[in-house]
């Protein structure tokens, strides 16, 4: 099942990094506009740090639209430090994991083999 899963990865895996990003950002979208809606009602909300660890995890262009669409966490400014930060870490570990698809410094370099 493994080596199945792992031979899936190897064959697609210039479209595994958009489409991860791609359903993260979607996820942080919806708890953006779930945690809007919490805060307007009062309700209990989404820590921040629920956020930015889904930012970090690919999310982060999700977070923007849902600062920019949903008007939400773009006005406190201890979030969009941490907000940027994440995106810095992000694309860091991003440049790391396309410089591993074409290197074999990198310890999952077995995907760069096909």
């Amino acid at each position: 099942m493994m080596t199945e899963i792992l031979q899936w990865c190897v064959k697609h895996r210039w479209a595994l990094v958009p489409s991860v990003y791609a359903v993260m950002s979607l996820v942080t979208y919806v708890m953006y506009a779930i945690d809007k809606h919490a805060a307007k009602r009062g309700d209990w909300r989404t820590p921040e740090s629920t956020l930015h660890t889904l930012e970090l995890l690919g999310g982060w262009p999700g977070g923007l639209l849902g600062q920019r669409f949903l008007h939400h966490k773009c006005s406190k400014v201890s979030y969009q430090i941490g907000f940027y930060v994440m995106v810095v870490l992000n694309l860091i570990g991003l440049t790391y994991v396309i410089y591993g698809m074409w290197s074999g410094d990198w310890p999952l370099a077995v995907l760069r083999k096909s």
